[in-house]
């Protein structure tokens, strides 16, 4: 393997934290208002994909059909009931192993950056304890191209002022691993290795992990 890692980047849902269960709770809210039911297998529907898109397959789902100022209502009433979840968040959210392996990374004086689409990420980052951890936090209001698109990640690397190619991306969605591939990273997949096989590596969870391993995989 040509990748001697120097850095970390991690996305923040399903990597550190687990926000999806909010954006479920906030489409099923709006769905419920709008008329219908929308179940957690829709709701797979809606993953790694951008909130306006979101919210066209959600209307496609209950067979609903809005203006475009309407849609504009219904995406911000969306936001606003998952910022007030978020809200209730706190350090007992972090993922197993997350902040076990972040202090590792930095025991070993390995940088580590966020790189997220989530325009609430520091908001998030600062109810779970975690927002002055990061050498370098890459969210939505820095980027405006979306994952498979390689610029969260490159800014990432960019910010810690290490070449691509010495990054690992810790990603739970396919766009996340097609990002950091098309950077030229090191790619693992957190979750399920029949989803994520495009990754150079694929584990359950940051529990299951070392810097040592990692170390070893990329020598």
């Amino acid at each position: 393997m040509e990748h001697t890692i120097r850095a970390c980047i991690f996305d923040l849902d399903g990597v550190i934290v687990d926000t999806a269960k909010y954006h479920f709770l906030a489409w099923r809210r709006l769905a419920s208002e709008l008329g219908f039911s929308f179940t957690e297998q829709d709701n797979e529907r809606l993953k790694g994909v951008s909130r306006v898109r979101s919210l066209e397959i959600l209307l496609e789902i209950g067979g609903v059909s809005l203006s475009p100022e309407e849609m504009e209502r219904a995406a911000a009433r969306k936001n606003q009931w998952y910022v007030e979840y978020i809200d209730e968040m706190d350090h007992s959210e972090l993922l197993p192993g997350a902040e076990r392996f972040l202090d590792e990374l930095r025991a070993n004086q390995i940088p580590f950056a966020l790189g997220s689409a989530s325009k609430n990420a520091v908001r998030i980052l600062r109810r779970i304890g975690l927002e002055d951890a990061f050498d370098a936090v890459i969210d939505g209001t820095k980027v405006s191209k979306a994952k498979p698109d390689p610029e969260v990640f490159l800014l990432g690397a960019s910010e810690m002022d290490v070449p691509p190619e010495n990054c690992a991306v810790f990603e739970d969605a396919e766009a996340g691993i097609e990002a950091g591939l098309r950077a030229g990273m090191f790619t693992i997949g957190v979750g399920d290795a029949t989803i994520l096989n495009k990754a150079h590596w694929v584990i359950p969870g940051l529990a299951s992990i070392s810097w040592s391993e990692l170390a070893q995989k990329t020598r």
